[in-house]
């Protein structure tokens, strides 16, 4: 296939980026020496993007998106650091997304088919994973990791650290401070969990499974005894079945605690 890159005139790319096939570059964009943009990828006018940056395919960017700038981490001294992103992403007008800091991971990580709405913030050395929703303003501080199909409202701030599994939902206006264990529903300032997340759980999963995983929550937020101690009863009870061990052992290494009322989850 011949290559049919689209550059405006206005736009800057620095010697040393690699700009892939097919690609849309808009006015006024300016593209950094180690970017690299893959295949399909549009972006649209005013669109910043620094740093060791690298896009995969058929990613839309759109104005004024500003990627790969140093962190806002005081700590940070100018090492190597990279913000990695992968295919199929919208990341709308004003978000940005900074790179990884040496005390981290080094870089930021985004995966595929995101949606990230206009004015949201990534901070350094986050991980978000497939098929996520960040509404307008949602900010992620430092080293926040999400799974994947997690929903993030507008205007929610996301604490540094902060460990969110698949399929949550965090209400909009929320502030999450805790982490949040799989497929629950998150909401309040401070957030805890007000139920599950059965809207997500009915497109992923059987009958079968649902109820498998509402009774154990009930069992886990009964408040018979600390959620840890009841966390590591079930997983001897279950200790083949993977959402006992991926819901339990998220529970048992979090560090920042898991935010629940005892004995109120509701359906």
């Amino acid at each position: 296939m011949a290559n049919q890159q689209k550059i405006a005139p206005t736009a800057i790319i620095q010697e040393g980026a690699k700009i892939a096939q097919n690609v849309e570059i808009g006015d006024f964009c300016v593209i950094g020496e180690n970017v690299t943009i893959g295949e399909g990828c549009k972006l649209y006018n005013n669109v910043t993007i620094l740093g060791n940056t690298t896009l995969g395919k058929n990613n839309t960017i759109f104005p004024y998106a500003v990627l790969g700038t140093i962190p806002q981490d005081l700590k940070y001294d100018g090492e190597e650091v990279e913000l990695i992103i992968g295919d199929d992403n919208l990341i709308r007008e004003h978000c940005m997304i900074n790179p990884g800091t040496k005390g981290g991971i080094s870089k930021t990580i985004i995966g595929n088919q995101n949606l990230l709405m206009a004015f949201v913030h990534v901070a350094h050395d986050c991980i978000i994973k497939n098929h996520c929703i960040l509404a307008n303003n949602a900010t992620l501080g430092g080293h926040v990791q999400m799974g994947d199909y997690v929903n993030i409202g507008g205007l929610t701030p996301v604490h540094q650290f902060v460990q969110i599994g698949d399929g949550v939902m965090v209400a909009g206006g929320s502030v999450l401070t805790q982490d949040i264990p799989p497929f629950c529903l998150a909401e309040g300032n401070r957030a805890i969990i007000r139920g599950l997340n059965k809207h997500r759980m009915r497109k992923l999963f059987s009958h079968q499974d649902i109820d498998f995983i509402s009774q154990l929550y009930k069992r886990l937020f009964s408040g018979s005894s600390l959620i840890r101690e009841i966390a590591q009863d079930e997983l001897q009870k279950n200790p083949d079945n993977k959402y006992t061990q991926m819901i339990c052992n998220f529970i048992l290494q979090s560090n920042r605690g898991i935010p629940i009322k005892k004995g109120n989850l509701n359906e």
